[in-house]
């Protein structure tokens, strides 16, 4: 056993023997003074203490909000659209179960205090009452079903089908890390098969090469590009256990299920440059977090997320070469391979035109 783990065992033992030496004390006291005497000065101090407590409590809650809520990601704008309906439903979550909360917590310690035990006042035997059982029955019931509604609706709505123009983005989760993966010129991602998977030949994934759709995907742990006011699907695959696509500044998350594919989409409201002036981190970056325990490596699985404008990811994806050009090897001189990206001035023109069409 460890010196710290003694250590808290005899904290532990110190503070049992303490409360129960108090125990015995107050039993003490109260046969010196009376039972019925010492019953009376002990409620009347518990009945402050609740109050006391009560005050003391709200205003901590308070206080902790004024301090730390500065340094939640509630403090930032949600950075997708549907993040924004997220955080509005949040919020009335909040609002409806805060103002519950305290209110019968006022309502409890109060009337804790203010009907302590009294020889002047007998209690009222009050053991039922149908109608306020119904009402306090319904009303949450109705409540939560509306808050369950909401969150169906916005669920549904992220896991739908996305636009036509929506970016194709597939997302693979391994221990302990993540592979991203873009459709070429055909805007079709390529077959895979498990059993092709071999990190010694660059196929992380297990595509096969036999199919044409295959060699001009582009595959990268780098990072997800993503283009900011333009909808992107993820196609959220595991390689070996449940891990999780959790994308907090999207307000965004989804299970990666191994032979489960999953799907999610959004937009992108802000690029990642104007995310560090609205968070006032110059080295602020969208991040992937695994929210599904993995492995022993799992604290240390994170992922990028780049937004960038339209002209900045044609430039990106223009720069990225297919993964085929890696795996695979020609047999011969005469032999040749796709192409490994075009970053001829062609290309360069285009970003140039996508730029000036969008600042006019």
């Amino acid at each position: 056993m460890s010196t710290t783990a003694i250590f808290l065992l005899a904290i532990l033992a110190l503070g049992f023997l303490i409360t129960f030496q108090i125990a015995k004390a107050s039993e003490y006291v109260s046969i010196l003074k009376g039972e019925k005497k010492a019953f009376e000065q002990t409620n009347k101090i518990n009945a402050f203490l609740l109050v006391a407590f009560l005050v003391l409590g709200l205003i901590g809650v308070y206080w902790c909000n004024k301090l730390y809520f500065g340094r939640t990601l509630m403090a930032f704008p949600a950075a997708s659209d549907h993040g924004e309906q997220i955080d509005k439903m949040m919020y009335i979550t909040i609002a409806i179960t805060g103002f519950t909360f305290v209110l019968t917590q006022i309502l409890l310690f109060w009337f804790s205090f203010k009907y302590q035990h009294s020889e002047k006042r007998k209690a009222y035997y009050y053991p039922h009452n149908t109608n306020w059982e119904i009402l306090w029955t319904t009303v949450p019931a109705i409540a939560l079903c509306v808050l369950v509604g909401f969150g169906l609706y916005y669920w549904y709505q992220i896991t739908g089908d996305a636009p036509k123009n929506a970016l194709q983005v597939e997302i693979t989760g391994k221990q302990f890390g993540w592979i991203y993966r873009y459709p070429g010129k055909d805007n079709t991602f390529g077959k895979k098969y498990f059993r092709n998977i071999d990190e010694t030949n660059s196929n992380d994934l297990g595509l096969i090469w036999d199919d044409k759709a295959a060699q001009d995907d582009i595959v990268t742990t780098e990072a997800m590009y993503i283009i900011k006011d333009q909808p992107v699907r993820i196609n959220i695959f595991s390689r070996d256990v449940i891990h999780d696509v959790g994308l907090a500044h999207f307000r965004m998350k989804m299970d990666a299920v191994p032979g489960t594919p999953t799907t999610m989409y959004f937009t992108p409201k802000y690029t990642t440059e104007e995310m560090k002036k609205i968070t006032g981190n110059k080295n602020f970056e969208y991040e992937i977090a695994c929210d599904q325990m993995c492995g022993n490596g799992h604290y240390g699985m994170k992922g990028l997320i780049k937004v960038v404008t339209p002209a900045e990811f044609v430039l990106w994806r223009a720069k990225q070469k297919p993964k085929y050009t890696d795996a695979v090897k020609p047999k011969d001189p005469g032999q040749t391979i796709p192409a490994t990206g075009d970053t001829t001035q062609k290309t360069v023109a285009v970003a140039n035109t996508v730029s000036a069409a969008l600042k006019n």
